[in-house]
Parts: structure tokens; C-alpha cells; sequence
């Protein structure tokens, strides 16, 4: 029982063990802390006297639930909050325990939290909130004033006064589109839904893209250093979500950094994949920060921004089976490297074959008859190849 005893008092949550008579028969020191009242005034005593919880409108909830003499079909109830006297708030979590079905109850098990994970998510909500009416507010506002003027005064505008509304219009909607793209993956993330369409991937080709569009935007070319290692090992990874990923970090390292931008694509030393590193001559990152870089709403000593780009970003590479990093680079700004696992899809291993090194075994193409096509041409047999592998992914 002592060993017992003590898994009790680690517990994390709450507990508070009733009887079939309604008297406390246990409580855990967590119970304690929740609820402000010592186990000696709770052991013993009836739990609707000892413990009279309330809901949220003054309700007796011992009376609303009537666990001992209720209905004999109910199994619990789920997380609610309640009160206590005192305005003390607690979430309270019911299990009834019964011998068999509609059997009388044996135990009443109250699993009890306080309210500050509770408060922590609701202010997490009411800042996601507050931050994207402000993100869209912004370019809301210059794209309803430019498409105002130019219906009201197209015939008294130039060509290049046209050409430059529109071009700030359609920035400003791409940066909304990427706002609602961070709110659907988040959401996506936060439920366990993210899903990656892997197929085989052109690093280099990516990185370079993001170079280029970089420098479209009135970047200098030579500000950016890029390094490609060869060979490299195959990366099954969704090509979408990858640009994600590099356009965040490039584009965090152009508005935030300074100087030189090194971009380098080797193979991961530590594993079989790639390794992804981006560098920055900036101010850089400081040491007590780097812990919650990519947390919610993180947006550094700088103002500006949802603060969501990081926490997607790793979201995504972890979503690859991979792992992101930031630290001090050699030129003294900020360092972001992440890794990439190099594997073969089972999608696209023969049946009854084990995983395999596409780099290192070439699988044949098994040969298939087109009986269609003999149909259609008596005495005439048509025979075909399989489709490639990135082919059939996407028609997965």
C-alpha cells in the first residue's frame, strides 16, 4: 500500500477517491493543492458536504449529477469547470466504477485541475485573435484604398501609377494567403491532422527558386552564397511544404538578418539524410531566446509579424521525420539548420520486399500485359512498363 500511496502522491493531476457511502476515502496531495482544503477535513466526511461543488451558476452540482442514486446507466462525466465556495474554479473529471452494467455504484473517482492551462489556452486564443485582426487589417485596408481609387480615377491615373496599385494589391492578398495558410496548418498541427505528400525532391532546384525570388524582389544577387554538396542521398519529402519551410527561413534571414546569406545543402553527418543550414551576418539571436524560438506568437526583440512562421516551420519539418535547430552562426547572426531523414516510402516497395536504398538497388520494372489492347487487336499482344514512382504517388 505504501508503494501505492506514493504513485498517488506523484500523480500529476488530482484525485479524490469516494466510497459507496459518499465519504472521501482518498486524496492525493495534488487533490490538496487544487482545491486549498487539507486531506484531514476531506477524509471521512461525506464529499457533498466536504467538497460542495457548484457550476458555473450557483448550481448544486451533487444534486445535478446524483452519482449514488442516479441513473444507473452512466458512466461519468467529462471535464466541466466548477466552484467552490470561495470563487475557487477547478476542472473536475467524474468516473463511476460499477461491478457490472446498471450494478450500484462501487467508487466515484474525481480526477481534479486547476484553471491555469485552462486560462494559459484561452489566452493563447484571444492573442491569435488580436494578432490576425491586426495582420489583416493592414492589408485589408490597402487593398480596399487602391481599388477605390483606381475605379474612382482610372482615367486620371498613368500606366505606372496603375501598375503600382496593382502590384501592391497583389502583394498585400499574397500576404494575407500565406496569414491563412499558417491559421490552417496550425490548426492542423495542433489536431494531429498535418499530412505530407512525399515524393522525390530537387533540393538544390528549391533552394536556388528561393534565391531567385529573392533577388526578383530587389535583393542583390551577391548577397546570397549557396553550397550544394554532390552527390546527395534521395529526400522523400513533399515539395510544397519544403518551399514552405525555405521560403520562411530565407525570408526571416533577408528582413531580420544582415550581410551575407550562406545557404548550404549537405549530407547529414549525424544520419542518413540531408542537412539544410542557413546563415546570416545579423545581430542574431539571443542565448535566453533560443529556447522558445519556435513557440506561438515568438516575434524576437523586433516587432512585426505573426510570430506563427517558426512554430509552422518546425511543425513541418518534423512532420518529415525530421528535426529543426537555431544557434549563433560563424559571422555572428543567426544559424537555422534542419535535417531531413533519406527513406524510401513503403508506397513504393514491391510487396514482400524489405525497405531498400533506392541510391544503392535499382528495382525492375516488372513488365504487364495491356489485355485491352490484345482485345482491341486480335493476335496482337501490347506490353507496357509500370509508371514511375513519383508518377505513382501522385496519383495516391
Amino acid at each position: 500500500m505504501d508503494a501505492a500511496q506514493g504513485l498517488l502522491e506523484e500523480l500529476p493531476d488530482g484525485l479524490v477517491v469516494i466510497g459507496p457511502d459518499a465519504r472521501v476515502q482518498i486524496v492525493n496531495a495534488e487533490a490538496e493543492r487544487c482545491t486549498g482544503i487539507d486531506r484531514e477535513q476531506l477524509i471521512g466526511r461525506d464529499v457533498r458536504t466536504a467538497l460542495p461543488l457548484q457550476d458555473t451558476t450557483g448550481r448544486d452540482w451533487w444534486v445535478l449529477t446524483d452519482p449514488f442514486t442516479g441513473l444507473a446507466t452512466r458512466s461519468g462525466h467529462r471535464e466541466r469547470l466548477l466552484v467552490l465556495p470561495g470563487e475557487h474554479e477547478v476542472l473536475v473529471t467524474a468516473r463511476y466504477v460499477r461491478s457490472g452494467r446498471s450494478a450500484p455504484v462501487d467508487r466515484v473517482l474525481l480526477q481534479l485541475r486547476d484553471t491555469e492551462a485552462r486560462r494559459r489556452l484561452e489566452n493563447d486564443h484571444a492573442g491569435l485573435i488580436s494578432t490576425v485582426a491586426h495582420e489583416l487589417r493592414s492589408p485589408l485596408t490597402s487593398v480596399k484604398g487602391f481599388t477605390s481609387t483606381l475605379l474612382r480615377r482610372w482615367e486620371r491615373l498613368t500606366d505606372a501609377q496603375k501598375r503600382l496599385m496593382l502590384q501592391t494589391v497583389e502583394a498585400d492578398a499574397d500576404r494575407v494567403t500565406r496569414l491563412i495558410a499558417e491559421l490552417l496548418d496550425i490548426s492542423r498541427m495542433d489536431a494531429g491532422r498535418l499530412e505530407v505528400k512525399r515524393q522525390v525532391v530537387d533540393l538544390e532546384a528549391l533552394v536556388r527558386g528561393q534565391v531567385e525570388r529573392a533577388v526578383a524582389t530587389g535583393q542583390p544577387a551577391e548577397r546570397f552564397r549557396v553550397a550544394i554538396a554532390s552527390p546527395l542521398p534521395e529526400v522523400w519529402a513533399d515539395p510544397d511544404r519544403l518551399e514552405q519551410v525555405l521560403s520562411n527561413l530565407v525570408g526571416n534571414a533577408v528582413r531580420h538578418g544582415a550581410g551575407q546569406i550562406d545557404i548550404s545543402v549537405t549530407a547529414d553527418p549525424d544520419g542518413d539524410g540531408v542537412a539544410v543550414v542557413i546563415d546570416d551576418e545579423g545581430e542574431g539571436i539571443p542565448a535566453e531566446h533560443l529556447g522558445v524560438v519556435f513557440t506561438k506568437f515568438w516575434r524576437g526583440s523586433r516587432r512585426g509579424g505573426t510570430g506563427l512562421g517558426l512554430y509552422v516551420v518546425r511543425g513541418l519539418v518534423e512532420a518529415h521525420g525530421g528535426r529543426i535547430t537555431v544557434g549563433a552562426s560563424p559571422a555572428g547572426g543567426a544559424r537555422f539548420r534542419f535535417t531531413l531523414p533519406a527513406a524510401v516510402p513503403e508506397f513504393v516497395q514491391l510487396p514482400g520486399t524489405p525497405l531498400l536504398d533506392r541510391r544503392q538497388v535499382h528495382l525492375p520494372l516488372p513488365e504487364f500485359v495491356d489485355e485491352r489492347a490484345s482485345s482491341r487487336t486480335p493476335g496482337r499482344t501490347t506490353t507496357g512498363r509500370t509508371t514511375t514512382a513519383s508518377a505513382s504517388e501522385r496519383r495516391c
